[in-house]
């Protein structure tokens, strides 16, 4: 990944094309192939002479930054992410009860595995 003066110097040779394939020709790119618009336009940030507040490491998130709102796909389905399952403690595989409150409409997850669940 560019930095710096080579930074802006790429982008500047580029700056007739798209921002995302500027990201991509600069090195902001995932071993997955993902771009990385949030490192790329941190790094523009800096590169153009502004502090920013450093990032703490153990601060660091995998994927989107958790907004705390979500929309059911068109599917019906509803994607909680890994974000708020890492918070919640959730393992891959766990299973839980799916209990919904009538009055409310609030959706609750009991892990299967508890013995004081209603039934």
């Amino acid at each position: 990944m560019l930095e710096g003066e080579q930074l802006l110097a790429k982008v500047k040779t580029f700056s007739d094309r798209p921002l995302d394939q500027i990201a991509r020709l600069c090195g902001y790119v995932s071993p997955s192939g993902r771009l990385l618009k949030q490192q790329f336009y941190r790094a523009l940030v800096v590169a153009k002479g502004f502090a920013l507040p450093a990032q703490e490491e153990g601060n660091k998130k995998l994927g989107r930054q958790a907004d705390f709102t979500t929309r059911v796909h068109g599917n019906g389905n509803l994607i909680i992410g890994y974000t708020y399952t890492h918070r919640a403690g959730i393992e891959p595989g766990q299973e839980f009860f799916i209990e919904i409150e009538p009055d409310t409409g609030s959706i609750f997850l009991l892990p299967c595995n508890r013995q004081d669940l209603r039934i």
